[in-house]
């Protein structure tokens, strides 16, 4: 659990380590390191028995061994032994292939399907700029949150929150951070319920076709269908052991988002297909239009507040910090999101236009392809579909699970048993489930959530990068992250209006546990 130099000479590797291999039920004692600097001086002391030709001249010895002393006190890492009952922290046993598996899953979902649906209020030219400004924007972003992981020497912000309290202070960093990290955890478990529900009622429909009308079953039954397989899942008992499953979400992903577009593009197109900006009758109208499709394109991009506890779960050391297979993983996985996201959003507007389905791309496959595309094919789309949503909801509850176990475990001061642990879990599928009856139209407000959740994504880590890492005032750095903070504050508030705009302008209609048929 503690730095340690050999007393052989010069200090070897340091580790540094914020949570023990603590085995569950037992504790380990905080802060119980042995510094080194009896060890660098041992080494120094013992040198002259071994001569100067293997361990070098006194004064160097002298100097390695300050060196490492002085490495090690800097760096030691106060420990939290209830970290290590806690589901983000349990394991460290992490690696680059698991942060690109997760990474991938977290940020590549259900959302991708609807951003054709931004360009008939941006226009080619604009859309295209727009997602690519988006794109390197939140990359930089996750870049800072990286980096920011081990900022502070001794010290592992192993959540989004813990951050954000490190950075402005325990209230505001809670204020600031809280609402949106729950929202963005069980906000997306809830709208994952409504979109793998409504996605296994239409398999269904396009396997079982005329035969089963008779009888259909309800949306509300297929809701309860989807979150029984969650709520199984969802036992795995840490982060690292649903690698896995974030694997099978990531290529669910990728492959659907493939098929969507591939298939959109390879098929003839409507003939009514028009790409002429939509029109307005006022300037305000317009505004919002634009601002509601600007949030569309920012709610593609997820997965932000999930970064540091992906991080949390890898080993580090002075030589081998975290951040560098983190940062190897992260590259990888938002090179494959790009490639889906980019012909999902260009293809899909080239397919069919101003005519987008306000469901997306599946909407829009069903409803202009159903008759001349093979229907296994299109089962096939479904299923995926329904794959990512049970892969993304257990990385996504996740966070919410660490704070239930962390809230019982600081009550009681030992972790959760199995039992409890299920309970947690079980009681909060079950809750999403009703919010999601209660609540069926929370698929709608993409543009909405888009700009609620933008702070995370990309003007929070700005800040933090300025108030931890203190850039020089008026450097490129400081002008970059004030200016890029600023921005996405001001979009954010901005988006959130162009939501709420469309919301009243088409007149959806918020009917409380009224779920489709």
């Amino acid at each position: 659990m503690a730095t340690a130099a050999t007393g052989d000479g010069a200090a070897s590797e340091p580790e540094l380590v914020s949570i023990p291999a603590t085995p569950r039920g037992l504790s380990t004692p905080e802060g119980a390191a042995t510094p080194t600097g009896a060890g660098g001086g041992g080494g120094a002391g013992g040198g002259g028995t071994r001569g100067k030709g293997a361990a070098g001249t006194p004064g160097r010895r002298v100097v390695e061994g300050l060196r490492g002393y002085l490495e090690d006190v800097g760096h030691l890492t106060r420990l939290d032994p209830r970290d290590a009952w806690l589901p983000v922290t349990e394991s460290r046993g992490g690696n680059a292939r698991y942060a690109a598996f997760h990474s991938l899953n977290a940020g590549l979902g259900f959302q991708a399907l609807l951003l054709p649906l931004a360009f008939p209020g941006l226009g080619w030219s604009w859309g295209i700029i727009s997602l690519t400004i988006a794109y390197f924007w939140q990359l930089y972003t996750l870049w800072i949150l990286v980096k920011l992981h081990e900022a502070v020497p001794g010290r592992r912000y192993n959540r989004y929150v813990e951050l954000a309290q490190a950075a402005f202070g325990e209230k505001l960093g809670m204020w600031l951070a809280l609402f949106p990290t729950i929202y963005l955890s069980a906000g997306t478990a809830t709208a994952l319920i409504l979109v793998g529900g409504e996605t296994m009622k239409l398999f269904f429909q396009i396997v079982c076709g005329p035969i089963c009308s008779s009888s259909p079953i309800t949306t509300v039954e297929w809701y309860l269908v989807f979150t029984s397989l969650a709520v199984v899942l969802s036992q795995l008992p840490n982060l690292n052991s649903i690698a896995g499953l974030s694997l099978i979400g990531g290529a669910t992903a990728i492959m659907y988002c493939t098929i969507s577009w591939v298939l959109s593009v390879s098929q003839p197109r409507p003939p009514t297909v028009s790409y002429d900006p939509v029109r307005s009758t006022s300037f305000g109208t317009s505004l919002f239009s634009t601002l509601n499709a600007l949030g569309i394109v920012a709610f593609a991009f997820r997965g932000h507040n999930l970064a540091l506890e992906i991080q949390a779960t890898m080993p580090s050391t002075f030589k081998h910090p975290a951040h560098v297979p983190m940062w190897r993983g992260a590259k990888v996985a938002y090179l494959l999101i790009a490639m889906c996201l980019f012909p999902v959003a260009v293809g899909g507007y080239w397919a069919y236009g101003n005519m987008m389905p306000s469901g997306g791309m599946l909407a829009a496959l069903y409803a202009f392809h159903s008759h001349d595309t093979p229907r296994g094919l299109l089962a096939t789309t479904c299923l995926l579909v329904v794959l990512n949503c049970l892969s993304s909801f257990q990385i996504y509850s996740m966070p919410v699970f660490d704070s239930f176990e962390a809230y019982y475990t600081g009550r009681t001061n030992r972790p959760c048993s199995t039992w409890v642990r299920s309970v947690f879990r079980v009681f909060y599928g079950f809750l999403s489930l009703f919010i999601s009856v209660a609540l069926p139209f929370l698929s709608s407000l993409a543009g909405l959530l888009g700009g609620l959740t933008l702070p995370v994504t990309f003007a929070y880590p700005c800040f933090m990068w300025i108030r931890v890492k203190k850039p020089e005032k008026f450097s490129f750095s400081w002008y970059l992250n004030w200016g890029l903070g600023l921005l996405g504050t001001a979009f954010s508030l901005a988006f959130s209006l162009g939501g709420v705009w469309s919301i009243i302008s088409n007149g959806m209609k918020l009917k409380f546990f009224k779920p489709p048929n």
